[in-house]
This record gives structure tokens, sequence and C-alpha cells, in this order.
């Protein structure tokens, strides 16, 4: 008898709707010239601004969960963009700090309007964004993201000769 589990997995599940999100957050931004990566960036600095922060890249990176090397080419569009400007960190020659441009302020707060019209639609089926399924699976999902990321050991990923029937 097998232990394969029947129907799609909790991963695929999570995968698949980071996926569906991405497209939907893309389609909806994307009349405002952003992308999801892009307004992920944004969304993230103004939250951060409003809190009294004017972050580096690196703790925008950690903020956001996206690579250091993939905030800096971001940083670098949406400054072109007229966005955001990037200066000099007063305190550490090496990092850089972000903030929003007058009119990067202006498209953020679209965008943030728009995502959450769509996310609460796309929260429906859990009673929109001030349901009470929405607060359990927020709670959810919060608990999985601070779960720390297991190591595997090296030898159980290099080989499968060594499992015993």
């Amino acid at each position: 008898m097998s232990n394969a589990p029947q129907g799609p997995t909790p991963g695929f599940l999570v995968w698949r709707l980071s996926m569906k999100w991405r497209v939907a957050v893309d389609r909806a931004i994307g009349p405002l010239g952003l992308t999801h990566a892009q307004y992920s960036l944004l969304g993230s600095l103004l939250g951060m601004q409003q809190s009294g922060l004017r972050p580096s890249q690196r703790r925008l990176a950690d903020h956001t969960g996206l690579e250091p090397l993939y905030v800096s080419k971001l940083a670098r569009t949406l400054e072109t963009a007229g966005l955001i400007e990037r200066t000099t960190d007063p305190g550490d020659t090496r990092a850089v700090q972000l903030s929003l441009t007058d009119e990067g302020h202006a498209v953020t707060l679209r965008a943030v309007d728009v995502v959450r019209e769509l996310l609460d639609q796309q929260l429906a089926p859990l009673g929109g964004l001030d349901g009470a399924d929405t607060e359990a699976f927020t709670r959810t999902l919060t608990a999985l993201l601070d779960a720390p990321i297991p190591t595997i050991p090296r030898s159980s990923t290099t080989s499968t000769t060594s499992i015993k029937e």
C-alpha cells in the first residue's frame, strides 16, 4: 500500500496560490506601469516610510524576502522611472537608502488601493478581507512563514540507495 498523498500536496497548493496571486496582481497594476515585484518593493517601502524608516536596500530585501541583488535591480529601474530615490546612507557609505519620490508615493497609493480591492475579491470565499476565516488563514500563513526553513541532511538528498526497505 502506498503512502503517496491523494490529490495535490500542501506545497503544490501554496505554490499554485502564489503564482495565481502574482499573475492577478501583475494584471491589475499593469496599467499603472508596475509589475508584482515592483509593487512588492514599493508597497513595502511605503509601509516602512510611514513607520518613520528610511530603509537600506538590504533591509528592504530582508523585509520583502526578495534577493538583495534583485532588490538592487528593481530599485535602479524604479529610480529611472522617477518613483524612488537611492542615496548613500550617511552612517554607512557602502549602503544605499531608498525613499519614494512624490510621484512614487502617489503611484504606490493607487496601486495599494487596486491590490486591496483585488485581495478582497480573492478572499471572498473566506469572507473577504474582514472575514473570520481570513483572520485564521492569515494566522496560519504567518505561522508557516515564521517557521525556520528545515535543513535536510545532505546524505538523505544524495542517494536513495541507502534507504532500507
